[in-house]
């Protein structure tokens, strides 16, 4: 009778048995990729930001189109990060829980932003509530305007934002199964103290997380907005945008100076989700 064979040695390499040569060149090119297209882009930026000095930057970023361009991009973050967080908690908690009809589909609808063009979804908003759209004609008569306006930008922007909450909750609470919460219905909990004692603490790093990336792509989202926004100056204009309308008109430092705030943002973003992170894989060590 033939015998199996007792080698164990490893088909593959793995990636500690390299030679040194392989890993300082692997090593090597990914240290120069990122100091090529992150570390250098960002030192153009805060270098072009100051280069006429600490007065020209306090000034671009003061000014009054600049702060409007600040003030609105804050409140379409203020707005859209807690609805997206409320809507990704409640997609993850009936996706992740429950069976249902059209579960897939849910699924599919909430990934669809992903499909999309940016673009593109801020035509459908056009299309939907300009004044010549389908709900555009009796919102004006009422005077609600969507469109130019910032109804039209907070909503561009829950589109493009709404997967990344959902996205982040719907893997760990179904590997979490309903154990817990099955545990707290039977002991008289009712639905809502159990969703906020036993399942929110279990993906309390998931949520965090989800809501850095969020916010992350809400401050920083530009094609959606640009079509919706109308480019009005001191009204319209988020970060982004201001910060094309700067470009296109020359005024360089000005438009390096408000990229370096988005840069700042964008830094202490990473290194708020590289904490979670940590703080996520130490627990799940831990436990």
């Amino acid at each position: 009778m033939a015998q199996l064979s007792t080698n164990t040695t490893p088909i593959f390499q793995t990636a500690a048995n390299e030679s040194r040569f392989v890993k300082v060149t692997l090593i090597g090119s990914a240290l120069s990729f990122l100091f090529l297209f992150l570390v250098l882009p960002l030192i153009a930026i805060f270098y072009r930001a100051f280069e006429q000095g600490l007065a020209v930057y306090f000034a671009s970023i003061s000014e009054p189109d600049a702060l409007s361009a600040i003030k609105l991009t804050f409140l379409v973050v203020l707005i859209t990060v807690p609805l997206n967080t409320l809507f990704g908690i409640a997609a993850a908690w009936a996706i992740g829980k429950f069976q249902f009809r059209g579960k897939n589909l849910l699924t599919t609808f909430i990934d669809l932003p992903f499909s999309v063009s940016p673009v593109i979804a801020g035509l459908i908003f056009v299309l939907l509530f300009s004044s010549h759209g389908v709900f555009g004609p009796w919102l004006l008569d009422r005077g609600i305007q969507i469109i130019f306006s910032t109804p039209g930008i907070v909503l561009a922007t829950m589109f493009v934002t709404v997967p990344f909450v959902a996205r982040e909750l719907i893997p760990v609470m179904q590997a979490q199964g309903t154990a817990q919460e099955e545990a707290s219905l039977t002991l008289g909990a009712s639905g809502w103290k159990t969703l906020w004692h036993v399942t929110l603490p279990n993906v309390k790093w998931a949520l965090l997380y989800g809501v850095i990336l969020c916010n992350a792509r809400a401050i920083g989202e530009f094609g959606a907005v640009s079509v919706v926004s109308g480019h009005i100056r001191g009204l319209t204009n988020t970060m982004p945008l201001h910060i094309e309308i700067l470009y296109n008109e020359y005024q360089f430092t000005a438009a390096f100076a408000v990229a370096s705030l988005m840069s700042l943002l964008a830094i202490f973003t990473l290194i708020v989700k590289n904490i979670i992170e940590w703080k996520s894989t130490t627990v799940r060590r831990g436990s």
